[in-house]
């Protein structure tokens, strides 16, 4: 049985990577520059897209489950956020943004010190990523690190129902695919 959901989960991430900028991305070329922009005044398009419709439709493909509502976004000391509710739980997308790789190495860093590291293996995600004992997940790229908080839902979650870690695997996978060249 437990195959079985891992099976499931997994082609709903790939689904959900498949929908990710499938409408809107064009390629003039089969080369893509990838250039790390710094911190602005404003977020980021990239930092932006974790609570926008395309994010919550692909989100919603990955878990089986549609939000009941998504909160408008903040944006303070750098960090973009908003929290996706759910009946029975919710969890919080947020983006810091960095203005160079020695403050985005620091800032990591400290997470992995205040939130702790479980000791599960870290996913191969971004330029580095790691969960916390509650299963949320932590990536970095470039000068962003994003945090996947799902500390709010319950133990099992999702249709099929998986534990919190792997949600926050699901989510942080579906973010990554839409952050390429971003």
């Amino acid at each position: 049985m437990r195959k079985i959901v891992l099976l499931l989960a997994a082609l709903g991430m790939t689904a959900a990577l498949g929908a990710c900028g499938s409408s809107s991305s064009k390629s003039t070329s089969s080369t893509t520059v990838h250039v790390a922009v710094p911190v602005g005044t404003n977020p980021s398009k990239s930092a932006k897209m974790v609570c926008q419709p395309e994010a919550q439709s692909d989100v919603a493909g990955s878990l089986g489950v549609k939000t009941t509502q998504v909160t408008p976004p903040t944006w303070a000391d750098h960090v973009y956020s908003c929290k996706y509710v759910y009946p029975n739980g919710s969890f919080t997308l947020s983006v810091k943004e960095l203005a160079n790789k020695p403050q985005t190495d620091a800032y990591f860093a400290q997470l992995q010190h205040t939130l702790g590291q479980s000791t599960a293996t870290a996913p191969d995600l971004g330029q580095g990523a790691f969960t916390t004992p509650n299963g949320s997940l932590v990536v970095r790229k470039d000068f962003k690190v994003l945090t996947v908080d799902v500390s709010g839902l319950p133990a099992q979650f999702g249709a099929p129902p998986q534990a919190r870690s792997s949600v926050a695997l699901s989510i942080g996978t579906v973010v990554m695919g839409c952050w390429t060249g971003a």
